[in-house]
């Protein structure tokens, strides 16, 4: 199991000077410590969330600051963006971190965010995929045809050229579908709980693994990634008292997990009579949901726990979403709860693995 640092929620609507010192802190951590990787994401017009517009710019800042660890995309929603110029920024950053680069795309889900292509909101999920196969060309030095300004055709090479000869992709992915598209291209896959359980995420890699097979690749090669809110503590009780007011407020942008988590327990949730109250008793119930094995918040015997679960439906990486609210000196102290318990368990699995290689001889 690997460990990576996810940012999500960072608020982009406070007009201190150091709005990044969260994000520049814990990415240093991460590089410190031996993290896999930082994902950035690319979110647009939400104040929760609105410090990351460009995953590509921040993620050239983070290049700059850190040595070892990989700077990924979680993720690119490519139909808003050109092919030519996620090729462009990303082959910068590729030079700026040494070869770091690692990038998952998603197809986009918010119809406001489409203002920036709103012709592509349609067929955005073919779009991604079409868009993917051309940046993975452009990066690797090949020719590829686009329409110029004078309605003509012309062939063009992206520069600069990378560090990397071949770009790691990653999908980010909720349906089965996706899922399996991503098993097709042989990428790997950045996905979470917030619409699933365990059971059905199994399932999802499962379809994931078959249709890596399917498609010629060695069906174990892919790996899968799990986004998590994190918070790692001593005592459960005051643990929840601490995540409990900024993940409601996380969970308040996505009201569509509410809705979706209410039908799960066949609760009816009507919305054009839906009152703040209301509102206030669907978060409550949708927190305790989630505090049940869904979200890496609690003490480190409970989130080993988690991991041991996650492990066993076919998980290869934690994503650990950190930045949902809380201030830099509780997320940092979380951080070395965490980087305890990432060493203990590596540590159990390392030893679990030289018993079995022992009984062989």
């Amino acid at each position: 199991m690997e460990f990576s640092l996810l940012y999500f929620s960072g608020d982009g609507s406070t007009i201190q000077v150091n709005k990044y010192h969260l994000l520049l802190e814990t990415a240093k951590f991460a590089d410190r410590h031996n993290f896999s990787a930082i994902w950035t994401p690319e979110r647009h017009f939400h104040p929760f969330g609105g410090l990351y517009p460009n995953p590509s710019v921040i993620s050239a800042a983070l290049a700059m600051v850190t040595e070892r660890i990989q700077l990924r995309s979680g993720s690119i929603v490519m139909p808003l963006q050109h092919p030519v110029r996620v090729a462009e920024e990303w082959a910068v950053v590729d030079n700026l971190s040494r070869g770091r680069v690692s990038l998952s795309f998603a197809p986009g889900w918010h119809v406001d965010d489409f203002l920036l292509s709103p012709e592509n909101y349609g067929d955005r999920k073919e779009i991604m995929w079409r868009g993917i196969e051309t940046v993975q060309k452009l990066w690797r030095g090949e020719m590829v045809e686009f329409l110029g300004g004078t309605g003509s055709f012309v062939k063009i090479k992206t520069f600069p050229r990378p560090i990397q000869s071949q770009l790691p992709i990653w999908i980010t992915c909720q349906a089965d579908s996706t899922f399996i598209g991503a098993g097709k291209i042989g990428a790997n896959v950045l996905t979470s709980l917030l619409y699933a359980t365990p059971e059905d995420l199994a399932q999802q890699i499962s379809l994931y693994r078959q249709s890596l097979a399917k498609h010629g690749h060695d069906s174990q090669s892919g790996k899968v990634a799990l986004m998590m809110h994190t918070f790692i503590g001593e005592d459960i009780q005051l643990i929840k008292e601490q995540v409990k007011k900024p993940f409601c407020n996380y969970l308040k942008t996505h009201f569509g997990l509410l809705e979706n988590l209410a039908k799960t327990v066949n609760l009816q949730v009507d919305t054009t009579t839906f009152t703040e109250e209301d509102r206030q008793s669907l978060l409550l119930f949708a927190f305790e949901r989630y505090f049940q094995g869904r979200i890496m918040i609690g003490t480190s015997e409970t989130c080993h726990k988690t991991i041991e679960v996650m492990k066993q439906i076919g998980v290869d990486e934690i994503a650990c979403l950190i930045d949902f609210g809380l201030d830099l000196d509780a997320v940092i102290s979380s951080l070395y709860n965490l980087q305890k318990l990432i060493e203990n368990y590596q540590n159990k699995e390392y030893k679990n693995n030289y018993s079995a290689l022992s009984l062989f001889g």
